[in-house]
C-alpha cells in the first residue's frame, strides 16, 4: 500500500526544517504525552497523527525523501499506521513508543527497571533587543528564582555520610506496577515508587537543606548570547538550564523568546535592511551624492541624473548577519522619494514652464 504524505510533519511536531534529531525526540515525547487517549483531555486521531509524523522525520532516509519530494513523498509497506501493530488496532509506532510509554505511565509494558524520577520542568522568558543587538548580537543575564541542584547532597538526597540501600518497596526498580485495560489492549502501568520517587534507592538519613528532593529553590543568574541576526520571535534554548530534576533526575531546558523592538528608521525584510530617503527634485533629475544611514554607519550613495521617486537601490553587506554563516550579511535597501516643492519662486517657475515646452 502506498500513502500519500500531505501533511507537514515539521508543523505537526512543532519544529523547524532543520531541527536535530534531539529537538525532533523532545517534540514528540511532548506532545505524545499531551494527546494520549488514555490521559484526561486525550486525542486519538492526533495522537496517530504526531506518531505518524514522529516515525519519518526520526528516519533520516524516510526524511530525507520526504523533504525532497514534499506532498509527492511515500511510504511503503508497515510505515505509518498500514500494518497490524500494538493491542492488534492496526497500529505500528515504531522507534520512540517505549520511551513514551515510559514517560506517560512509568514503563513501557515489560516491567522492566526505568528511572522514574521526575525530570526537571523548562523554563520560558521573554528577552527584549533593539535593532543594533539584533544585527551585532547581545548578551544579558537572566535573573531566575528557579530549582537548582543540591549541593549538600549533590543531588542524591541523602545527607552526606548517609548509608545508602536499595528501595525495599520498589527492590529498586524505581516504580510499582498494574496492570491496566485500555483503548489499546492491556499492559503494565507503572506508578512511581513513593518511597524512593522513583530513585530505586533510599538512605538512612534524608539531606538537612533539601529533605529528600535532591534540589532546592534558590536566585541564578544565567548569563545568555543573543546571536546576531536573530529574528523577531525566534527562541534561543538553553539545553539543562531549565529547573533541576528530582535526586539528580536530567534538568529541564531554558527557552528565551527574543523580541526585536520596532526601529524609527528601519525594517528588516529576510535578512535585508530597508529605509527611505527623500532627496530634491533637483538631485533627482541632474544626480547627486547623498548620506544614507545605515545600521553600521553613514554611507555616501550615489544618485544617478534621471532618478524617479520609489526606485531601490542596494548598499551591499550593510544588512543583517546570516546565522550559521559567518561573514555573510544581508543587504540595506533604499527607497527614494523625490520632493516636489510646494512653493515656488518666480525664477523658479519660469524655469519650469521653460522645461515643460521642451517636453521635460
Amino acid at each position: 500500500m502506498i500513502t500519500h504524505m500531505a501533511k507537514d510533519y515539521y508543523n505537526i511536531l512543532g519544529v523547524e526544517k532543520g531541527a536535530t534529531d534531539d529537538e525532533i525526540k523532545k517534540a514528540y515525547r511532548k506532545l505524545a504525552h499531551k494527546h494520549h487517549p488514555d490521559k484526561t483531555g486525550g486525542d486519538a486521531e492526533k495522537f496517530k497523527e504526531i506518531n505518524s509524523a514522529y516515525q519519518v522525520l526520526s528516519d533520516k532516509s524516510k526524511r530525507q525523501q520526504y523533504d525532497q519530494f514534499g506532498d509527492g513523498f511515500e511510504q511503503r509497506g508497515g510505515g505509518g499506521f498500514g500494518g497490524q501493530g500494538f493491542g492488534g488496532q492496526g497500529f505500528d509506532f515504531g522507534e520512540g513508543f517505549e520511551d513514551i510509554f515510559s514517560n506517560i505511565f512509568g514503563g513501557g509494558g515489560g516491567g522492566r527497571s526505568r528511572d522514574t524520577r521526575k525530570s526537571g520542568n523548562d523554563i520560558q522568558v521573554d528577552v527584549e533587543i533593539n535593532y543594533q543587538e539584533m544585527v551585532h548580537g547581545a548578551h544579558r543575564d537572566i535573573e531566575l528564582y528557579q530549582r537548582i541542584l543540591c549541593d549538600v547532597c549533590n543531588g542524591n538526597g541523602g545527607e552526606p555520610g548517609a548509608k545508602e540501600q536499595t528501595c525495599s518497596t520498589c527492590k529498586g526498580a524505581g516504580q510499582i506496577h498494574k496492570t491496566v485495560s485500555s483503548f489499546f489492549g492491556s499492559f503494565s502501568q507503572a506508578y512511581v515508587c513513593p518511597s524512593c520517587q522513583g530513585a530505586g534507592k533510599t538512605f538512612s538519613e534524608k539531606c538537612h537543606k533539601c529533605h529528600g528532593e535532591g534540589r532546592v529553590k534558590q536566585a541564578r543568574k544565567i548569563p545568555v548570547d543573543i546571536p546576531a541576526g536573530i529574528s523577531d520571535g525566534q527562541t534561543v534554548s538553553m539545553q539543562g538550564f531549565g529547573e533541576a530534576g528530582e535526586r539528580g533526575a536530567q534538568s529541564g531546558d531554558l527557552y528565551i523568546t527574543v523580541h526585536v523592538s520596532a526601529h524609527n528608521k528601519f525594517t528588516r525584510e529576510g535578512n535585508n535592511l530597508l529605509s527611505s530617503e527623500h532627496i530634491k527634485f533637483s538631485q533627482a533629475a541632474m544626480g547627486d551624492k547623498v548620506n544614507i544611514e545605515t545600521i553600521d554607519e553613514i554611507v555616501k550613495m550615489k544618485i544617478p541624473s534621471g532618478t524617479q521617486s520609489g526606485e531601490m537601490f542596494r548598499i551591499k553587506g550593510h544588512g543583517v548577519p546570516n546565522i550559521g554563516r559567518s561573514g555573510s550579511r544581508g543587504d540595506h535597501l533604499v527607497k527614494i522619494i523625490v520632493d516636489v516643492p510646494k512653493n515656488t519662486s518666480r525664477e523658479q517657475k519660469r524655469i519650469i514652464e521653460q522645461l515643460q515646452k521642451e517636453g521635460l
